[in-house]
């Protein structure tokens, strides 16, 4: 291993061509999306009357690799290959033995990793024929990131924020708005989807699954109108596979390979843009690496939910996705990592899951926090909310190494920055930031109305 490793940075002439798709590695098939009524398996027609077409075609290509289109790959050379950077200082601080790496991707122009999907998906739409899309958004990073998208692309974006998040991130909606999108608080007065939501309650503080109504039924009746998804759908993990190809080329410059590999899960666009690519290279050369999603205990949807197919959103419009699930109709408590606060994980990280690829483990806000204040005092990034999960579990593999005495290597994706975010710094620092339990009767209730898929 060579002893200058601490920052590496490659330049644009490393960035990938391709993106990767892990479906060609797996050793199952995983399950199809299905149509709710018949629950026969979605094609790309019937995929397409939802999605640009062609991102309906990526979603069931099995294709190992998807080139990418030279439009976006220039976009992405702004700012790509993003650093791979040793954390030395904070190394130091836990006294461990551990090597520990992580992947920048706070370093795009909208802050998060989003931002690769964001422009593949307006390009997409305008390469299409479309004019508007419509998405939804939590913590707010996705929606920036398709915000910024379609102010390259030069296609309309209209984007429902999950209220209670559009109330604690006003700096993120504004983001939004200076790249040209328009945002609305969800549920809204938008829709008959929103509108039946206030109805029954007024302070409903919204959900994702419940902006993602929103958004579909907007897109429905808009011409030349599609829905874009920012986590959770197969082509969405597709582009963020940048993230991955890039840190598996600076560890072999590095020459250090990663023994275990996290990423914060949400939907699941970011642990597995980090992690798949080295999962496929682990199934081919049948390695050992650890892989490990980190939610939020408020949102336990890999250790908690039930694996079965549900709804997407609350309203039941999407197809009937096979996932770990809490229940299309559970709302997560208000915590702030907006970005994680999802009743499901992607349909590719649940199947992998279920193969016994990966670990899940789930921690609360306020440990999550205290790690990514020790990460930013050591190195000096202020980390997204979301990050600070992956943070902890990096923390605590590398005290396990301490007590241990084995020097691991650890990488973990820094999703995001934290700018937009110091509210909760602030209210952590000064007491007044408390963990919120999971309603474990509103969870029953929720997992009790799970569809009835058959299977």
């Amino acid at each position: 291993m060579k002893a200058d490793n601490s920052r590496c940075l490659l330049d644009a002439r490393h960035l990938p061509k391709t993106w990767y798709e892990i479906r060609a590695d797996l050793p199952a098939p995983a399950p199809s999306l299905l149509h709710p009524g018949t629950l026969e398996p979605l094609g790309v027609d019937a995929l397409s009357q939802v999605f640009s077409p062609s991102l309906a075609k990526q979603e069931v290509s099995i294709e190992r690799e998807v080139e990418i289109p030279e439009p976006v790959r220039k976009l992405y050379a702004l700012w790509r290959p993003t650093p791979l950077v040793r954390a030395r200082r904070l190394e130091a601080a836990l006294d461990t033995p551990a090597r520990i790496y992580f992947k920048a991707e706070s370093a795009s122009p909208t802050g998060s990793h989003k931002t690769n999907s964001g422009l593949a998906q307006a390009f997409y739409a305008k390469q299409d024929g479309l004019k508007r899309i419509t998405t939804e958004t939590g913590g707010g990073q996705w929606g920036a990131s398709l915000a910024y998208g379609g102010a390259q692309f030069g296609v309309d974006v209209d984007i429902f924020m999950v209220r209670v998040s559009y109330q604690q991130k006003p700096y993120r909606r504004g983001q939004m708005e200076v790249y040209g999108a328009r945002c609305v608080p969800s549920p809204s007065e938008t829709t008959e989807a929103g509108r039946a939501i206030l109805a029954q309650n007024p302070h409903h503080p919204g959900s994702l699954g419940v902006a993602v109504s929103e958004a579909l039924e907007l897109a429905a009746k808009g011409e030349k109108t599609r829905y874009c998804l920012g986590s959770v759908l197969n082509y969405v993990i597709l582009h963020q596979t940048v993230i991955g190809q890039e840190a598996m080329a600076q560890m072999a410059l590095v020459e250090d390979y990663p023994d275990i590999v996290i990423g914060c899960a949400g939907g699941g666009s970011n642990f597995s843009g980090l992690a798949f690519p080295f999962l496929g290279k682990a199934l081919r050369e049948k390695l050992r690496t650890r892989f490990v999603a980190v939610e939020p205990l408020a949102c336990p949807s890999l250790t908690r939910g039930t694996y079965g197919y549900d709804f997407g959103d609350v309203a039941g419009m999407t197809p009937l996705l096979k996932m770990h699930t809490l229940g299309s109709t559970f709302t997560p408590p208000s915590f702030h990592a907006g970005g994680l606060r999802y009743h499901g994980m992607a349909p590719l990280v649940s199947h992998v899951y279920a193969l016994g690829l990966l670990e899940a483990v789930a921690v609360s806000q306020i440990p999550s926090l205290e790690a990514g204040i020790q990460f930013a005092r050591t190195e000096g990034i202020v980390p997204a909310p979301e990050s600070c999960h992956a943070i902890r579990a990096a923390i605590d593999e590398a005290l396990v190494c301490k007590r241990e005495g084995k020097a691991k290597t650890i990488l973990f994706n820094l999703s995001g920055h934290g700018h937009f975010d110091m509210q909760v710094y602030m209210d952590f620092l000064t007491g007044k930031l408390q963990d919120e339990p999971l309603d474990e009767a509103h969870l029953k209730e929720a997992m009790g109305r799970l569809p009835n898929a058959g299977c």
